[in-house]
């Protein structure tokens, strides 16, 4: 395997599939290719995706979608076992409530709802990314966690992730917002909001990340306190995680 294998796998049916491998980590120490992945939903992978997936070892599939996405496009990895880890979306029916109540929804209004999802996983959310590190630290086994979109539920797992791993917050700010360069929109016909708005809601900005990270600063008292505290993370286990996927 070269030294720096690809980031973005290019996968046909998954746009946003990538390797969190390469990142500087604790102790000088650079996190593992080929073990960490993230991606958006997998249930549109081709023959020939899953046979790349198969060849990289992934055995274990982390789910972040809510119960009624998953049920609506299920999908089957061979070789790999599923977790469903539900967390359930929200900013998408909090506009449809806006919409029925005659409300306008612009991109700035977007952001602000965008913000406050990402303010709910920190507080709502954490016993779903608490069991996500619970399988992290099993084994080494190489794994894909993902969501619908593989930007916002995944982004912030990720970026939990690789603070758990000492990574600096400016190159976990820079793989999150490569998203923008891999995620291919979804076609939408006959939608209630605009082009402008939908540009929004299916990228990512600075701001969606900061909001959680400044939640986690202010109400936890910074990530090492979250990452104890509320998604069980204790100074051994911070060992064991970096022993497990930095090299």
């Amino acid at each position: 395997m070269p030294n720096h294998p690809d980031r973005s796998l290019r996968l046909a049916g998954a746009s946003n599939f990538r390797d969190l491998g390469g990142y500087a980590g604790a102790d000088g120490r650079s996190v593992r290719w080929r073990r960490l992945f993230r991606s958006d939903h997998l249930a549109a992978l081709t023959a020939a995706d899953a046979q790349v997936l198969q060849s990289l070892g992934v055995t274990r599939a982390f789910d972040l979608r809510g119960e009624a996405e998953r049920a609506a496009t299920p999908y089957h990895l061979p070789g790999a076992r599923q977790y469903s880890l539900p967390i359930e979306p929200t900013v998408v029916q909090r506009m449809k409530d806006l919409l029925n109540t005659g409300q306008q929804i612009t991109p700035a209004r977007t952001v602000e709802l965008m913000q406050l999802t990402y303010r709910a996983f920190v507080h709502d959310n954490a016993a779903r990314f608490a069991a996500l590190f619970e399988h992290l630290l099993d084994s080494d086994e190489p794994l894909i966690f993902h969501c619908t979109a593989g930007k916002d539920r995944t982004g912030f797992a990720a970026a939990l992730i690789l603070l758990a791993l000492d990574v600096p917050r400016e190159a976990v700010m820079r793989d999150y917002l490569l998203t923008n360069e891999l995620y291919r929109m979804p076609a939408f016909a006959g939608n209630r909001v605009s082009p402008e708005v939908l540009n929004v809601l299916w990228r990512v900005q600075e701001t969606f990340l900061d909001a959680a990270l400044q939640a986690v600063d202010q109400d936890f008292g910074g990530a090492d306190r979250y990452l104890t505290r509320e998604l069980r993370l204790p100074p051994t286990a911070r060992q064991r995680l970096k022993a497990l996927y930095l090299k």
